[in-house]
């Protein structure tokens, strides 16, 4: 993202209204869409003022960017996070992918889905937010695969995540129309099947 876009904050009371802005601001825009989100709602719901919100952010596109930045930072944390979870032997990936499928459940990924919308039509909005689609792909690619011991020297393992992390988007879109969650949870099972059939490492 560009830090023209946005003033990383470095005292604890600014970091934490950053925080209550971003956090508002992925409210708004699950809940309101990316055409009627305000950041005169971001404000409100944030209990800050407006000239707060652009303390922090230097317009609306920055503003809903940072939120959605916000809450894949914490994705791809959650994902990093496993790796120092102890487990019972055998159900390591299992744990692993079901809790990638459920991150892409939810406030957040409909929030993330209304930014990738808005940007698919507006050319500045769409280059802030395809680096950093690209930015954290590569990161939770590249966890997956660590947390996994797979061999991601070998094409085939790398088609195989990348297909079950589209799969994962995939399986949050259709949890958006409908209560998928018997469906997803076969979905996940098969997924976790294949993933263990991949060449590992030790």
């Amino acid at each position: 993202m560009s830090t023209a876009s946005m003033r990383q904050p470095r005292n604890e009371n600014g970091i934490n209204t950053y925080r209550r802005i971003v956090e508002a601001a992925l409210e708004v825009l699950a809940t309101r869409g990316w055409r009627h989100a305000s950041v005169a709602e971001v404000a409100e719901r944030a209990g800050v003022t407006r000239g707060a919100v652009q303390h922090h952010f230097k317009d609306r596109e920055g503003l809903f960017t940072a939120a959605v930045q916000h809450i894949m930072d914490e994705r791809i944390r959650r994902i990093e996070a496993l790796q120092d979870v102890d487990r019972a032997p055998g159900t390591g990936t299992r744990e692993i992918v079901h809790t990638v499928v459920e991150l892409h459940q939810g406030q957040a990924f409909t929030a993330a889905l209304q930014l990738c919308m808005a940007a698919a039509d507006d050319p500045v909005l769409r280059s802030r937010v395809a680096a950093m689609e690209l930015e954290v792909g590569a990161r939770g690619f590249w966890a997956l695969i660590e947390l996994l011991r797979l061999d991601g020297k070998e094409q085939k393992v790398r088609t195989t995540v990348q297909a079950f992390l589209d799969s994962a988007r995939g399986l949050g879109l259709a949890g958006i129309l409908n209560d998928d969650s018997r469906r997803r949870a076969q979905v996940t099972d098969r997924w976790v099947e294949m993933l263990d059939e991949l060449p590992r490492f030790g």
